[in-house]
C-alpha cells in the first residue's frame, strides 16, 4: 500500500509540472503564445526586451520589470510587409480611451521586422498593432508589467500541495499501522 500512494503521488506531482512547463522559444510559431493571428491567417510575432535588466532575456506579455523595453514585432505574413504598419502602446485596454505611452506612425517594413521603444510603468498595457489595407489590420497585445499573475502562481503551488497533502495521509497511514502494532504487541505481551 506504501509503494502504491508513492508511486500515486509520484505520478500526480509529474502529471501537474508538465502542464504548467512551457518554453517561448522551442515552439512553433503557430503555438507561440507571443504571436496573433487574424482569420485570414495572418500573423505577427512580438518580443520585448529589457537589456538593462536582463540581456538575453524575451518577454511576451509578462513584462518583469518597470523602466526602458523594446518591442520587437515580426510581420510573419508576407503581405503585411507591403502595406503601412504602425504601432500604439497604450496604458489599459483601450486604444481610443486610455492613454498612448509610445506611438510609431505606420510606415512600410519590407525586412517584417518593426522595432520600437518605450518607457513602461507598472500596471497593464495593451500594444495595438495596425496595418493599412483595405479592410485594416488589427491585431492586439496585452502586457502586464510588473504584475502578480495569481492564475499561475495557482498553478505553480498546486503541484507540491496535492504532493505535501499525500505525504502527509502517508504519514498519517504509517503511524496508525505502527502503532496498531505496538498495540497488537502489547496486548501479546499481557
Amino acid at each position: 500500500m506504501i509503494k502504491k500512494v508513492i508511486q500515486l503521488t509520484i505520478i500526480i506531482t509529474a502529471a501537474l509540472y508538465c502542464g504548467i512547463a512551457s518554453a517561448h522559444g522551442k515552439v512553433s510559431i503557430e503555438e507561440d503564445t507571443c504571436t496573433r493571428r487574424l482569420d485570414d491567417d495572418s500573423m505577427v510575432h512580438m518580443s520585448a526586451y529589457q537589456p538593462q535588466h536582463e540581456p538575453s532575456d524575451q518577454y511576451c506579455t509578462e513584462i518583469p520589470r518597470e523602466g526602458n523595453t523594446l518591442l520587437v514585432i515580426d510581420l510573419v505574413d508576407q503581405a503585411l510587409r507591403n502595406i503601412p504598419v504602425g504601432i500604439r502602446v497604450v496604458r489599459g485596454t483601450s486604444e481610443v480611451d486610455d492613454e498612448t505611452v509610445t506611438y510609431l506612425r505606420p510606415s512600410y517594413h519590407p525586412d517584417g521586422v518593426m522595432r520600437g521603444e518605450t518607457s513602461l510603468d507598472k500596471g497593464l498595457y495593451t500594444v495595438f498593432i495596425t496595418g493599412e489595407a483595405v479592410p485594416p489590420v488589427h491585431y492586439r497585445h496585452p502586457l502586464r508589467v510588473q504584475m502578480i499573475n495569481y492564475a499561475n502562481v495557482f498553478r505553480a503551488a498546486i503541484g507540491p500541495l496535492i504532493a505535501l497533502l499525500l505525504l502527509t495521509l502517508l504519514g498519517y497511514k504509517l503511524m496508525k499501522s505502527q502503532q496498531a502494532q505496538d498495540w497488537r504487541a502489547s496486548r501479546r505481551l499481557r
